[in-house]
């Protein structure tokens, strides 16, 4: 396998804090890798600095053959990165499926002077895109709110939405920062579902952020753990379950390894 992503000695101070300390990590394309830790352990600053949100103080970042370090967001976007955020951002007086069109929009296949004039190609072009967009939010479980405000969904419903949205874009490499967060348990199961589909159906290689361990362990075919801006371990869910790195750092000394590893077994 190729690497699609590859983060070298990554360092980022705020102030006094150095939230980020020499982290390096290989993502194989169509790697779904999951990114865990304590809170306050770097895992979104991380996220920020790959995506372009951050600059770094030094290192590098490569994605797809590039050196994409200090990149602005769009321009990394462009070069296939999608991301999802902890604080969801919708367009609330939009639609369900209008929202999901938005990510496809660098996709569209006509020009401003088709737009004026082609009426015939816009139209079967519109088609085109929400016919494709309304099997995504079947494969997201949303498609029988297609036609609903986005303001009325509930916030596990936007998570899925924002993750559809994602999908949209048609990445190469999808960081999913907390998609769990606010979903009832069917919607965690129907999580996990959608992202091991995501290598099969769509190519994609993901790197995701979760703190409902189970997510992680049954889904991700390798973990990266953070603590305190430091990658303290890496490998198989089994291997990290069984770190007593992570057990300490990741869920206190105070617990029986037994207990720490059926935690993390969700």
């Amino acid at each position: 396998m190729t690497t699609l992503l590859q983060v070298d000695s990554l360092c980022k101070s705020f102030g006094g804090l150095q939230a980020i300390k020499n982290v390096s990590l290989e993502v194989e394309d169509g790697e779904i890798r999951g990114l865990i830790g304590p809170n306050g352990s770097g895992k979104s600053t991380l996220f920020n600095l790959i995506s372009g949100v951050y600059k770094c103080d030094s290192g590098s970042v490569r994605f797809d053959g590039a050196d994409v370090t200090n990149w602005e967001p769009h321009d990394i976007a462009a070069k296939g990165v999608a991301r999802t955020f902890q604080l969801l951002r919708m367009f609330t007086e939009m639609t369900v499926l209008e929202n999901l069109m938005i990510g496809q929009h660098c996709h569209v296949q006509y020009g401003p002077f088709a737009a004026v004039f082609g009426i015939g190609r816009v139209a079967a072009e519109e088609k085109r895109l929400r016919d494709e967009m309304m099997e995504l939010l079947s494969f997201i479980g949303l498609a029988d709110f297609a036609e609903v405000p986005a303001s009325e969904m509930s916030i596990g419903q936007r998570r899925l939405l924002a993750l559809g949205r994602g999908i949209a874009m048609k990445p190469k490499l999808l960081m999913l920062d907390e998609p769990a967060a606010g979903l009832s348990p069917v919607n965690v199961d129907n999580l996990m579902s959608i992202m091991v589909q995501l290598k099969k159906r769509y190519g994609l290689t993901v790197i995701v952020v979760e703190h409902i361990l189970k997510v992680v362990m049954d889904t991700c075919e390798r973990v990266t753990v953070l603590d305190h801006g430091e990658k303290i371990a890496e490998g198989s869910p089994a291997h990290v379950r069984d770190d007593h790195a992570v057990i300490e750092a990741y869920l206190g000394r105070e617990m029986d390894d037994e207990e720490v590893r059926a935690a993390m077994a969700g």
